[in-house]
């Protein structure tokens, strides 16, 4: 079965499914192979692993993966277009004010490092087939939906750059709930991920509405 193109000229990292059986037998694939990876780890996920956790035999994965790395792909793409889809949805149910899209922005991000026992921010270092960084993709994306659904309330930012400002501040905010993710000692639990949210929102809107310190000095 020849595999869809995942941008002009490059193949797709493994062989799409075009019947619903078919389709339906992917994504328990790949929920099994989720849930393994979640538990134990990339590392310890095997084909044979998931073959039994979703009921099929190795020969079904291998008829659509040529190994674990393309399995591995498609996890990690199947994981970040979800995370992707969430950030999406939480921005544009923010309130309609800087501050609305920071709190939507920060306790989206957080959450989003933080599901999956650390598998999302091990997903975003995945490179799959013809180093496809798919991990980088997804933080390009969720830094424009940020910069997007901020757009209209820029003026309200009194850096003297308000768009380097706001880019900063997200990078920041994206830099804090990655490290979160990886410490040794994560903010977990829902009344700490809340609280660590609006820590990183609060830390963000008072760089953003404040001058710039060396224009105020020199004026």
């Amino acid at each position: 079965m020849r595999g869809v193109t995942d941008e002009p000229g490059r193949p797709a990292p493994y062989r799409e499914p075009r019947q619903a059986r078919s389709a339906a037998t992917l994504a328990r694939v790949l929920r099994a192979a989720e849930e393994i990876a979640s538990s134990a780890g990339l590392e310890e996920m095997t084909i044979t692993g998931v073959a039994e956790r979703a009921g099929v035999s190795v020969g079904t994965i291998y008829r659509r993966f040529e190994d674990k790395e393309q399995l591995i792909t498609a996890l990690a793409e199947r994981m970040l277009e979800r995370r992707e889809q969430y950030m999406a949805e939480r921005l544009d149910a923010a309130e309609p004010s800087l501050s609305g899209v920071m709190d939507a922005y920060a306790h989206a991000l957080l959450e989003s490092f933080a599901d999956s026992n650390s598998l999302f921010p091990e997903l975003l270092r995945v490179r799959g087939v013809k180093s496809l960084d798919r991990g980088a993709r997804t933080i390009t994306e969720i830094h424009r939906l940020l910069l997007e659904a901020a757009a209209p309330y820029v003026g309200q930012i009194r850096r003297s750059h308000p768009e380097a400002a706001l880019d900063t501040a997200a990078r920041a905010i994206l830099g804090a709930c990655f490290h979160n993710s990886v410490r040794p000692d994560p903010a977990t639990g829902e009344t700490a991920l809340r609280r660590y949210g609006d820590e990183l929102s609060d830390m963000a809107l008072a760089y953003l509405l404040t001058p710039d310190r060396r224009r105020v000095a020199s004026a």
